[in-house]
């Protein structure tokens, strides 16, 4: 009888301390990947299971449990999170949701032609194996098509990494709307019954100075706000820079609410801002699309090259690097 007190002891200890650590990252407002503000006003609470709040170390999101997936997700990216850690593929269900919630798994998406699509990135948390992890739980996947995933979706998370590099700190939220996308095996509204296939994808990417604050934001401060359809037709051989919106436009179109942390002189000029990369004050070309069996990138003057075995620049016709 001892024996079996002291387990139902140990038992409880334990499901208290799973308690406290769930609500420990889904209460935690003071996040640093909230810093611009909560979109959606998304709440931990159980009674808002279509616009339920997580925050983990690593990135907040809001989770739709109608949809299997998330509304969106959230993520500071500065040099302290990349690193040198493998990308570890284990792919599973976030442990986090309420005990009573399904919970999607990799299963939901096999054969369906769609990829488990990140949306923080893997490659954005390299400084660590817990990091790296924390970013396959499917809370933070999205049914995508295989060409937005693996080419202008990817080659935009390149282009933010490589902004690092070169000493800024980027605030990033992306998401989702819409239902039904096109896959490898054609359209399909829903993953078996259970995980909704969004129409379109988009992001809003916010860049500071590398020690910048929220304080330093300004009108003058650079804005990336893109909007992909999520369809392969639409995507062969596209740059990113072909789905260029501005934010005003995001928030039309999915009731969102960006920047709302941001001073609220610049606010207006953030949200009507249109990226242009030629003339953005960001010296960082970005991949463009496969010739050939070669990686085409274009510079911000609009020049279009590969990287030869030299490690040099050899520029092509740019009218290979027609992806806008």
């Amino acid at each position: 009888m001892r024996i079996f007190r002291s387990s139902i002891y140990i038992l409880s200890v334990y499901l208290l301390i799973i308690s406290c650590v769930r609500q420990k990252i889904t209460t935690n407002k003071d996040s640093v990947h909230l810093l611009l503000g909560n979109p959606t006003n998304a709440q931990a609470s159980e009674s808002a299971p279509d616009n339920y709040l997580i925050v983990k170390p690593q990135y907040a999101l809001s989770y739709n449990r109608a949809k299997g997936h998330a509304n969106w997700v959230a993520w500071e990216l500065s040099q302290k999170w990349l690193g040198s850690s493998d990308r570890q593929n284990d792919f599973r269900p976030d442990p986090v949701l309420p005990a009573s919630w399904y919970k999607v798994t990799p299963n939901d998406y096999s054969n369906s032609g769609f990829d488990r699509g990140h949306l923080c990135p893997s490659a954005d948390r390299t400084n660590s194996v817990d990091n790296n992890s924390s970013t396959f739980v499917m809370t933070n996947m999205i049914p995508q098509a295989p060409e937005l995933n693996r080419e202008a979706w990817a080659y935009l998370e390149e282009y933010c990494r490589e902004l690092v590099a070169q000493k800024y700190r980027l605030f990033i939220v992306c998401g989702t709307y819409g239902t039904g996308g096109e896959g490898s095996k054609g359209t399909l509204n829903k993953l078996d019954n259970s995980v909704n296939v969004p129409a379109r994808v988009y992001k809003v990417i916010t860049i500071l100075p590398e020690n910048g604050t929220v304080n330093d934001i300004n009108a003058n401060t650079p804005v990336i706000a893109v909007d992909f359809p999520n369809k392969t037709s639409a995507l062969q051989n596209a740059g990113w820079f072909r789905f260029i919106t501005t934010t005003a436009d995001i928030e039309k179109k999915t009731g969102l609410t960006f920047f709302a942390n941001a001073p609220k002189s610049t606010q207006a000029s953030l949200q009507t801002k249109r990226f242009d990369f030629t003339n953005a004050p960001l010296n960082v070309d970005t991949k463009c699309r496969q010739y050939n069996g070669r990686q085409l990138y274009i510079g911000k003057s609009g020049g279009c090259y590969y990287i030869n075995s030299n490690g040099n620049k050899s520029y092509v016709e740019r009218n290979l690097c027609n992806c806008q």
